[in-house]
């Protein structure tokens, strides 16, 4: 058992160290920057001045400002959306009750800037929605849907697409609520409203808080979907623009970083106010709570209420199928499409830029999978069958790339790229006791002293090859959702069958091997195949590290087809609805596999 422990101790300090390199680092490197006077300077001393002008620059202001407001209108209407979908499917049961609330789920299968292909035809000036009102004559002249620079449109996407989030958590929340609190204020005489305001939002509101957290965070720091309504003036489109001039300007650095501070002080205001846990003593059921059966007009209007909701947050998904199936220029100024083609599929295909974008994708978004399985099964184990001290510390280092946006980490990933060992010189804490001990004018001192990994993981370069960093930004990216459902297989398994095989004098990796793997085996499926399908649509991190053709990942290579004219929109479409196949199908499996425990996944 000794042996055992220290086996423990040495992954457990194995474990930090490598999320200290490749989380702590990069999100450090952004902060320090921000700071400095010359950002690849380490000694070059520090100043506020970068940071102020953000705050002092006009228009860098007015991008704070945006993603401020784009953020809280995108989660009071994903709140708005998903609140009474989640009380509906909790509490009642009603025809085809199942199969509605999996379709619920339905726009987690395409990334919010893919869905903003289609919309244009849908919500535009001369889109289909304007050309039906004008048809019955509702309106006299078009009407701007999607509003000046396309801010509404974005809020619009972000919130279809976000919020199954907080619906999963809310779901969640109310399936431990116990029956008995609501059946006692009943018998006091509190009416549905009273016992709804006092007791019901009281017991989930940390539910609420914890879906709201990650939509709010998503959608203060979404770069993709502004990127494709070309609105400019929004601090994570000012940052992608920036990141070509990291080398000679601190202002990129300075924008991050107080993107990512506002990000914490959003999160820490949001946490004092609405995710307290005061209540948490209360919050878990002693028995099930029993669903009240909906039929009649009562059943048709909860089916009806669920069927326009899955309707209208479908509609960027179909906006993008019949886009991609769209003859070239055949749907402008018409309802629907004029013409059909199957041919954009077989050309999206065929394309060079198509067929090596989903090659390279596929092989980043494996690998990431394979690394965090490994990663996520070594880390549940730590927390869940040691009682080795700072667990809570790995624990909340695993769950912060949940809480830090990706645009950050890919911004601090190429500012690795900028510093020894990838680039310049080493650093003189490195170099003075080389030198000290005579190797200050060996090769292997001068191959050190000159970015000794530069062709291993470079960004901004003449040859750049950004392959093993973007491996690690998907596998940091996804940890948390192997770890949590690995920790939620551990906790259901008996920790009794390990000691027996103990006993028997199996070691750490043949008692992992034999007993672990087999018995959490679906829930490592579950969080590899959302680990793998949200790396192949992972939008920032492919934007900013992949800089090359022949690097693009799928959603990189969408980005620029879309941006093709001719028939670029089109291809883009096709790309859209193959990878959101893709992701229909993880999804559904994942689901099957970790039934209600799925809204913990989502959770920071």
């Amino acid at each position: 058992m000794e042996r055992t422990r220290g086996l423990d101790r040495f992954l457990f300090t194995l474990v930090l160290a490598i999320l200290a390199v490749v989380l702590i680092w990069p999100i450090w490197l952004t902060v320090r920057g921000a700071f400095l006077l010359d950002p690849l300077v380490s000694d070059g001393g520090f100043t506020l001045y970068h940071v102020l002008d953000v705050f002092r620059d006009p228009l860098l202001r007015l991008g704070l400002m945006n993603a401020f407001a784009i953020a809280t209108c995108t989660t009071i209407l994903s709140i708005f959306i998903a609140a009474p979908m989640a009380w509906l499917v909790a509490r009642y049961d009603f025809f085809m009750k199942g199969l509605l609330s999996a379709f619920l789920l339905v726009p987690l299968i395409i990334p919010p800037f893919v869905g903003a292909i289609g919309m244009e035809h849908l919500l535009g000036r001369y889109g289909s929605l304007n050309m039906l009102l004008l048809d019955i004559g509702m309106i006299a002249d078009p009407i701007d849907f999607l509003g000046d620079g396309g801010f509404w449109g974005i809020v619009l996407i972000e919130s279809l697409h976000l919020y199954p989030i907080i619906y999963l958590n809310i779901v969640a929340s109310l399936a431990n609520l116990d029956p008995a609190l609501d059946e006692a204020a009943r018998n006091v005489g509190a009416g549905p409203f009273r016992r709804m305001m006092k007791i019901t939002l009281p017991l989930i509101r940390s539910g609420i808080f914890a879906g709201s957290t990650i939509v709010f965070i998503w959608s203060f720091t979404e770069l993709g979907t502004p990127l494709m309504f070309e609105f400019e003036t929004v601090t994570p489109v000012q940052i992608f623009h920036g990141i070509q001039e990291m080398e000679a300007s601190s202002r990129p650095y300075a924008l991050t970083a107080v993107m990512l501070i506002s990000v914490a002080l959003f999160y820490l205001l949001g946490r004092s106010v609405f995710g307290g846990r005061g209540y948490a003593m209360y919050s878990k059921a002693s028995r099930a709570a029993t669903s009240h059966r909906l039929t009649g007009w009562m059943g048709a209007l909860a089916i009806g209420s669920i069927l326009s909701v899955i309707l209208v947050a479908s509609l960027p998904h179909i906006s993008v199928i019949l886009t991609s199936l769209t003859v070239e220029g055949q749907w402008y100024q018409s309802i629907l499409p004029r013409a059909f083609t199957g041919e954009h599929f077989k050309q999206a295909l065929g394309h060079p830029l198509a067929v090596g974008s989903i090659r390279t994708s596929l092989i980043l978004a494996s690998v990431a999978m394979v690394v965090d399985i490994i990663f996520g099964v070594v880390i549940a184990r730590l927390l869940v069958r040691t009682k080795l001290r700072g667990r809570w510390l790995l624990d909340a280092l695993v769950m912060l790339p949940l809480a830090v946006p990706g645009l950050v980490m890919a911004f601090g990933y190429v500012a690795m790229s900028l510093r020894w060992p990838f680039s310049g010189s080493m650093p003189g804490w490195l170099g003075t006791p080389l030198s000290a001990i005579g190797l200050g004018e060996t090769n292997v001192f001068l191959w050190l002293n000159d970015g000794p990994l530069h062709a291993w993981a470079n960004i901004l370069g003449s040859t750049p090859n950004p392959i093993p960093l973007l491996i690690v930004a998907y596998a940091v990216r996804r940890l948390p959702y192997v770890v949590r459902s690995a920790v939620a297989g551990l906790e259901q398994t008996p920790v009794e069958l390990e000691e027996a095989a103990a006993n028997l004098g199996a070691g750490w990796w043949r008692r992992t091997h034999k007993i672990v793997f087999p018995l959490i085996a679906a829930n490592l499926l579950a969080g590899g195949l959302l680990a793998f399908s949200f790396a192949m649509l992972e939008v920032s991190d492919s934007l900013i590290l992949a800089q090359r053709e022949a690097d693009y990942p799928i959603t990189k290579a969408i980005y620029v087809l879309y941006q093709r004219l001719g028939d670029g929109q089109y291809l883009a479409s096709a790309m859209g609805v193959w990878a959101m196949m893709l992701l229909a199908a993880t999804l559904i499996g994942s689901s099957l596999l970790m039934g209600k425990k799925m809204g913990a996944i989502f959770r920071v």
